[in-house]
């Protein structure tokens, strides 16, 4: 055991070494390895921002229900008492909106009053107000529920805001998935960096790795520095890429809340949670040993 870990120690002390003797190089790769990663984040820190409102957005929508204008005065009452029971776990709210109080308050409206004082009575219909609880599939629950209450007697339209809905799904999917082919990108590019840079490593150490297998040393041993200089290239990288990250949100912060204050809210964007960077970062580092891996052992085979 103790062997194992002086030889650990010691290919880190190498790969330490390593980077040191060719700071400009080092210094480089971690930018470019950084930068890449920067993006990636800044899309999650735009998606992990959005999520939360698109929920506080759709976790109501309405289904109006519309009963024809010849119905009983008492059918609007019957039906919201019959959604109440049969669908009391989709439910969070039923109103019942009279004829007679939607054509107030439309007469409240100066755009419609002159226009709704020429007609003979009302031509408004009783109406039944219903608000759904939050869910993950609501508007295909919505519209399921408007194809059913459609067909109920008495009742003549039913009217879903959650078009709107399925167009923000649909747009979260769409950045979820060009997230992911970007981290797909970011992905190749740090392969393609770290294995370059192990490689052109490989072919300036080759005597001393030539005389390293001379004198008995393993191919563990050989490889182990260059194992620990992929890990500690892409760790170091994604480092610098949550605080470049963290930079350029102060000017995209400073921005949107300006525009916010003018709608009248709040929002900003921001990183993922601590334990998420931190799975990032293990995820990034072994990707860099993985690739460093394949580069050694495709450029000491002499």
């Amino acid at each position: 055991m103790k062997t194992l870990l002086r030889q650990h120690r010691y290919a880190l002390a190498v790969t330490l070494r390593r980077l040191a003797a060719q700071p400009f190089s080092s210094l480089t790769n971690l930018l470019v390895i950084a930068l890449a990663l920067s993006l990636p984040l800044l899309g999650a820190a735009l998606l992990v921002s959005v999520q939360p409102v698109a929920r506080q957005l759709s976790v109501t929508p309405e289904l109006t229900v519309f009963l024809k204008t010849d119905a009983p005065a008492a059918l609007a009452e019957q039906i919201a008492t019959r959604i109440r029971k049969e669908h009391a776990d989709q439910t969070s709210a039923v109103r019942v909106l009279g004829k007679d109080l939607a054509l107030t308050e439309l007469r409240a409206n100066p755009a419609w009053e002159q226009a709704l004082k020429v007609l003979p009575g009302n031509p408004l219909p009783d109406a039944v107000i219903v608000t759904l609880t939050p869910a993950d599939d609501l508007a295909l629950r919505a519209d399921e529920l408007a194809q059913l209450w459609r067909k109920w007697p008495g009742v003549d339209l039913v009217q879903l805001d959650s078009a709107w809905v399925q167009r923000l799904e649909a747009l979260l999917r769409f950045a979820r998935i060009g997230l992911m082919l970007l981290g797909l990108s970011v992905a190749l590019v740090v392969l393609a960096t770290v294995f370059n840079t192990v490689r052109m490593q490989a072919l300036s150490q080759r005597e001393e790795i030539g005389v390293a297998r001379l004198v008995g040393a393993t191919e563990s041993f050989v490889r182990r520095p260059f194992l620990y200089l992929g890990a500690m290239t892409c760790t170091l990288a994604a480092l610098i890429s949550i605080g470049v990250a963290r930079l350029a949100l102060i000017p995209l912060n400073e921005a949107l809340s300006s525009l916010a204050r003018s709608y009248d809210a709040d929002f900003a964007l921001m990183l993922p949670s601590t334990a998420t960077l931190f799975l990032a970062v293990v995820a990034v580092a072994a990707l860099g040993a993985l690739s460093a891996r394949w580069s050694v052992q495709r450029n000491t085979r002499f």
